[in-house]
This record gives C-alpha cells, structure tokens and sequence, in this order.
C-alpha cells in the first residue's frame, strides 16, 4: 500500500510524483535523500540523479539522469543530448522557453533525435529535465 498526503493541514502543499521504469529487478528497496541547494541550481542545470550517484547525485536504478535548474532573467543553461535518447522537460514552477518553445508552469516538452536542449528567458522557473532511454 503507497500513499502521500499533507503532514500539515494549515499549509499547502504542491507535489509532484514521477515514476521512472527501473533497469534491475528483484533488488531490496532503497531510499536515499539529499538537499540540493538553490545556489548548486541557479543559472544551471544541477545532476540530482543518476544510475551511478556522479557528482554527488542520488542513485536510480534506471538508464536515466535528472537534472533540476532554477532560471530567472537572462540565465541561461544548455546540456548536449544524445539523439539516440529522450529528454523530457518539465515546468515546475515560472516560465522559460525549451529550445526557443514557450512553457508555463506545469507544462512539459518530449525532444527526440535533438543533440542540444537550451533553457532561456525564465520568469521565476523551476525546470526538471530527464534524459531517458528511448
């Protein structure tokens, strides 16, 4: 049995659940946390997971990276992508243009065959990028 809910009547809370499809079967479940601070994310895109915990990243048993930045004003920031995979973006929070394409908040974009994911004109974002299996 799984379920979340608000510790905290009085206050609000926004959640967002994201299910990536595991590469290992049959492990022993796993948590692990960490704080990534808003400074290790501002005007950049900030590896928070991955299959091998590089850069100080959790671990995910999954062909799969996740990226968060925080954009504002003129930041900027770029990743190259591998054609042969797909990244996922998805709007937490704000505005920002994907590759010259608007998003607002809760919006999300599919790329496929592209080599360079460029994140621009940010109002107050918050971006979750993934860079999936095909």
């Amino acid at each position: 049995m799984h379920s979340e809910f608000n510790h905290k009547a009085d206050e609000t809370t926004h959640f967002l659940q994201i299910w990536i499809q595991p590469n290992v079967k049959g492990i022993e479940p796993g948590y692990e946390q960490k704080n990534f601070t808003a400074a290790e994310k501002r005007g950049k895109l900030r590896l928070v997971a991955s299959p091998d915990g590089a850069e100080g990243s959790v671990t995910v048993h999954a062909d799969a990276r996740l990226y968060a930045g925080l954009l504002d004003g003129d930041e900027r920031a770029s990743l190259t992508l591998d054609p042969a995979r797909k990244s996922y973006v998805h709007l937490v929070r704000g505005a920002l243009e994907v590759n010259g394409r608007a998003l607002g908040t809760g919006d999300a974009a599919m790329l496929e065959n592209e080599t360079q994911l460029t994140l621009a004109a940010g109002k107050d974002a918050e971006v979750l990028v993934f860079d999936l299996a095909a």
